[in-house]
């Protein structure tokens, strides 16, 4: 699943490689998936699209949106985009294709479970995504101690873990379970642990923990457990995920560990990260 490192790698990606090229043919729905839903009309994604010109791609949280004239593509967290040069086979399965004028496309497949689509700008109503775009990304200055000391001392908030308080209700945006275990590794934190358990110190050592950890994985591309636009891994390499399970944590030497917990998986350390 593509989170906030991997949507700014690929929207860049997808600026710097689709940006001015003409879209001449669209399919959407090609292949049924149950765990699939589409942002907009799908009967109506040709004459949203077809002669647009791309102008370019910008990430929101992890959300990819593509702007087309007037029109708007928007690719989730679950979706795989890759880049067909001129030539190169189209996948046999897909849930939107964009044919472009010069012989290249570009593909969405749902991995697990996601949604696409097109719609005119300004006309998607869509929680999930009207969050992303208004929240402040923790890539940037707007993303500051004082917003984050809001999302610690929300009521709700102070009640459930710090996996909960980070990765759940869209708190964080494009923070989702995936980059969540090496930010709490680096903030020498249990996922399980309580948020109101923390003190001043422990909130500010979280906080930059969730700064400087996302931003490291965005300048290396995102993780090495996602794949870019060309279907490259990213050159993050990430301490705590499937790569890692029982092999010694880099900071300690004990072994790390994965277990079920909220409905997914978290990998921790029991050396560095006391519950």
């Amino acid at each position: 699943m593509i989170e906030l490192p991997e949507a700014h790698c690929i929207a860049g990606q997808i600026s710097s490689t689709v940006a001015g090229k003409r879209i001449a043919n669209v399919i959407g729905g090609h292949t049924p998936h149950k765990l699939a839903w589409y942002y907009g009309d799908l009967s109506k994604y040709p004459d949203l699209l077809v002669g647009k010109t791309v102008l370019k791609a910008e990430a929101y949280g992890g959300l990819v949106e593509i702007k087309a004239s007037k029109s708007n593509i928007l690719f989730g967290e679950g979706i795989n985009m890759r880049f067909h040069g001129v030539g190169d086979s189209r996948p046999q399965k897909h849930q939107l294709l964009l044919e472009f004028k010069d012989g290249t496309a570009l593909s969405a497949s749902v991995q697990m479970y996601g949604g696409v689509g097109a719609f005119a700008e300004g006309e998607l109503d869509n929680p999930y995504y009207r969050v992303a775009k208004e929240k402040p990304s923790p890539l940037t200055d707007a993303f500051d101690m004082d917003h984050f000391q809001r999302i610690v001392s929300a009521p709700d908030a102070q009640k459930g873990s710090l996996k909960a308080l980070l990765a759940t209700e869209q708190r964080v945006p494009g923070l989702g379970n995936g980059v969540l275990q090496d930010i709490l590794l680096n903030s020498r934190m249990h996922p399980k642990r309580k948020v109101n358990t923390m003190n001043s110190g422990d909130v500010e050592r979280l906080f930059w923990s969730v700064k400087n950890t996302l931003g490291k994985m965005m300048e290396q591309g995102g993780r090495d457990t996602e794949l870019d636009l060309f279907g490259h891994p990213g050159g993050y390499r990430t301490i705590l995920s499937k790569k890692t399970v029982n092999k010694p944590c880099p900071v300690c030497g004990t072994l790390i560990k994965k277990e079920a917990y909220m409905g997914g998986s978290i990998y921790y350390c029991e050396g560095c990260q006391k519950i």
